[in-house]
């Protein structure tokens, strides 16, 4: 059964993007290409859940002629997994992904026992807050950037419930990026399937 995995970039007042979607607040890595760290999150992976919005942001999105060779391989990784939007305005687009209308629950309880690997729960943030208060990521991995920005998407609202984490995994970077993964307790409402 593939577990969910919520793994993105937050700044350090725990927004997931700038007001209008700008991720210009990353912290560039001078050590890595973004290529390697794109392999190490895809590492696993067997899907990718996207919320419309996201999926229409960075569902297609390709590196241009100019990137290193590592990124655009692993971008041709990422859209070589099954890739299921949910979205409650549109049913399909050209085929490369599988679109999910109703039934949150049970459309991922059916993505966790038919995926081999790991399930990416890539955002946006309804999704994101959708899926936690149903009680279904597994593992939170998160690459928290030396920023603040003061507004934005934040990652975590409307919570309903508490959630317990258990920190698994830290890693630092020169850059200041900090890597913080966290397993869902077992008790209670999260990690339930």
């Amino acid at each position: 059964m593939g577990k969910i995995i919520l793994d993105l970039a937050v700044t350090l007042d725990g927004y997931i993007s700038g007001p209008k979607g700008e991720i210009d607040w990353l912290v560039k890595d001078g050590e890595r290409d973004f290529g390697d760290i794109l392999a190490e999150i895809l590492n696993g992976i067997d899907a990718i859940l996207y919320g419309r919005v996201s999926y229409d942001l960075w569902g297609h999105y390709q590196p241009d002629e100019k990137a290193s060779p590592k990124l655009k391989e692993s971008y041709e990784l990422l859209h070589s997994k099954t890739k299921y939007v949910f979205s409650k305005t549109r049913e399909s687009d050209d085929g490369k992904a599988i679109f999910i209308n109703s039934d949150i629950r049970e459309s991922i309880l059916e993505i966790k026992q038919k995926v081999d690997g790991d399930i990416w729960l890539y955002g946006g943030g309804k999704l994101i807050t959708s899926i936690m208060n149903l009680g279904l990521v597994d593992t939170y991995r998160l690459a928290v950037h030396p920023v603040i920005i003061g507004k934005g998407i934040p990652l975590f609202k409307d919570i309903k419930e508490r959630i317990g984490l258990k920190l698994v995994d830290t890693e630092q970077s020169k850059s200041g990026v900090i890597l913080l993964t966290y397993k869902a307790n077992s008790t209670g409402k999260q990690g339930a399937s």
